[in-house]
């Protein structure tokens, strides 16, 4: 099993510059990187050209683009957005070798019924899947694990990805957003694991079901989350893609970026090696 880590693990304490820098020394094998923040701040003062020489001289690879917001319930002109952006990865993505676009779904749009949600998700997702396509460029759907997100849960995300009828359209298994709004590991059980495309690894607060954030993440095995229960049965199931950690939390960010990012490490090679081979 490769084990990457996502910039949102290092938000507030490094830039893309140096997580490569600290990613190729700690020996991950992935890197998922921030479009929203960390890529453009690194373009000011380097090349897409500067990225993707590091990465043909350096161990670490890019693992997906980080994120592709809001896919869904957009204007005409936030939709032609949405379709800008996923080109603009995609040129990246051709220079420097990175085939998936993680993707999350409007917040807080109102009321909207769950056929709504669903027929609004998929039109997105196929159409973007479209574009993607010929590019072999890889669309994850990432569940948000809180009640005004709309989609919110695994069995939602899974049910969407098949619906879409796109072999280049699936999930990332958010661990902590599994947890927050109680998905259902019978769900886990019973999917077809060739649509998680991505793991994002943390742990939780022990919260109740819909009251936490992104901020009480916890380092994995830290916390409440059944990691050993998710990891466990997508072992079983046969997983073999990588398994990415994420952490957003306010006080990791007061430590050194390579402090930050060796502790997430350690901890989530104690997690995944009970369940996969690491390397």
């Amino acid at each position: 099993m490769k084990l990457g880590f996502n910039e949102a693990t290092t938000i507030g304490n490094s830039t893309l510059e140096q997580d490569l820098v600290l990613g190729e020394k700690l020996g991950y094998d992935y890197i998922e990187i921030r479009t929203m923040d960390k890529l453009p701040e690194y373009l000011k003062t380097h090349t897409v050209d500067d990225l993707a020489n590091f990465f043909k001289t350096s161990k670490i690879k890019p693992l997906a683009f980080n994120t592709l917001y809001p896919v869904t319930f957009n204007d005409a002109a936030g939709e032609q957005k949405i379709v800008d952006d996923l080109k603009y990865m995609i040129e990246v993505g051709n220079k420097i070798d990175c085939k998936v676009v993680i993707g999350v779904c409007n917040w807080d749009q109102g009321i909207k019924t769950k056929t709504e949600i669903k027929d609004e998700t998929v039109r997105m997702y196929q159409k973007l899947a479209d574009i993607a396509a010929p590019h072999g460029v890889k669309l994850c759907i990432e569940f948000c694990g809180a009640p005004v997100h709309t989609v919110n849960t695994f069995e939602q995300a899974m049910e969407i990805a098949e619906a879409c009828n796109r072999d280049n359209v699936g999930v990332t298994l958010d661990c902590y957003h599994f947890h927050a709004m109680n998905s259902k590991m019978a769900a886990l059980e019973a999917c077809d694991v060739n649509k998680v495309f991505i793991v994002h690894l943390d742990d939780a607060e022990d919260l109740p079901v819909g009251q936490g954030s992104d901020e009480n993440r916890l380092w994995p095995g830290d916390g409440a989350v059944d990691l050993d229960g998710i990891l466990g049965t997508l072992a079983k199931k046969g997983y073999s893609n990588a398994i990415s950690v994420e952490l957003f939390r306010p006080e990791y960010y007061q430590l050194p970026a390579e402090e930050c990012l060796t502790i997430a490490k350690q901890k989530s090679e104690a997690v995944v090696s009970r369940h996969f081979t690491l390397g």
